[in-house]
């Protein structure tokens, strides 16, 4: 045992640098992403601002209080059922949408073509979610917008596509795809760069196609990494971020994209009094159920591919 510590020891001093580098790393997790998590206590206490975190008292039903609130909330169904559509509708449009995009641009030919559209593909990406907002209420609109003047020129309706709840999630899906598509394809992408020419060689040799190839040679390579991202897709499946959520909500469509975080951000930040615990018990079964699909999802991967991470 002296000696396998005392060998340890040797091996750390010989190597000390790459310790140094890899402790900034390791202390800022723990600080920013360990140390913050005692906050989830809340969930379970009958939170006092004047009492603090540690010394609020426990809530009913064996702390469990919070989480019966939200179960029996008259939201609960709704906000689920909402989530869980347009998650779901966003993973089996975009991951696909990404994976014809990479291949596409995979066999042009034109060098500058190709770079022009990534970069026309990829620009959306980085524009900021109000922004962004902003632009699909302007295309949308009437009188200015692109396709609503369009459809009041020809068809002379006037249709307020914002306002129909039954076009909410196809506007917030497809919106979505226009801005992630290129992001999505560039990671396909780079892993159809390390595909092996002498398959496709050996394929045109023996008289493939080229869907044949991309179906044999192609999708077989990228398959590890849409595995992957289906993976992660599945554990965010709860966590729909709010901001662009919010930004499209209106008293019109509410019914329809009203989401598990949105009501959590009103219940805890724009609530003329702010429940902060109820809000951190949403928070808290958002996470467990997004961690227990990725082991589940995990799991079925590995048996089906042999893709899974563990």
């Amino acid at each position: 045992m002296k000696k396998k510590n005392q060998h340890l020891g040797k091996y750390i001093a010989a190597h000390w640098q790459l310790y140094v580098m890899i402790a900034l790393p390791i202390i800022l997790l723990i600080i920013f992403s360990y140390v913050p998590l005692y906050g989830i206590l809340l969930a379970f206490k009958d939170y006092k601002v004047t009492l603090g975190i540690w010394n609020s008292p426990w809530t009913s039903n064996h702390g469990l209080n919070n989480f019966i609130r939200f179960f029996n909330n008259y939201n609960f169904k709704e906000c689920l059922r909402n989530t869980i559509v347009i998650s779901l509708y966003s993973m089996v449009v975009s991951m696909p949408c990404s994976i014809i995009l990479a291949l596409s641009l995979n066999y042009a030919k034109n060098v500058k073509f190709k770079k022009t559209v990534q970069m026309v593909s990829y620009c959306p990406y980085f524009i900021s979610t109000i922004v962004f907002v902003g632009i699909i209420n302007l295309m949308f609109d009437n009188r200015v917008g692109v396709i609503g003047k369009f459809l009041f020129g020809h068809f002379g309706e006037a249709i307020n596509f914002m306002g129909r709840k039954e076009m909410f999630y196809h506007i917030y899906v497809w919106s979505g795809v226009w801005q992630g598509i290129g992001f999505g394809a560039i990671i396909y992408i780079a892993a159809l760069s390390g595909v092996d020419m002498q398959q496709h060689e050996a394929a045109i040799i023996d008289g493939a196609t080229l869907l044949q190839r991309i179906w044999y040679v192609d999708l077989p390579a990228i398959m590890p990494t849409a595995v992957i991202m289906m993976i992660l897709n599945m554990g965010s499946i709860l966590n729909i971020g709010y901001e662009k959520i919010l930004a499209m909500q209106n008293q019109n469509n509410i019914a329809m994209s009203e989401v598990i975080s949105t009501y959590s951000y009103k219940v805890s930040l724009v609530s003329t009094f702010p429940d902060y615990p109820y809000a951190t018990a949403i928070g808290l079964f958002q996470s467990l159920v997004g961690l227990l699909l990725i082991i589940i999802t995990n799991k079925v991967a590995d048996k089906l591919t042999g893709n899974g991470f563990l």
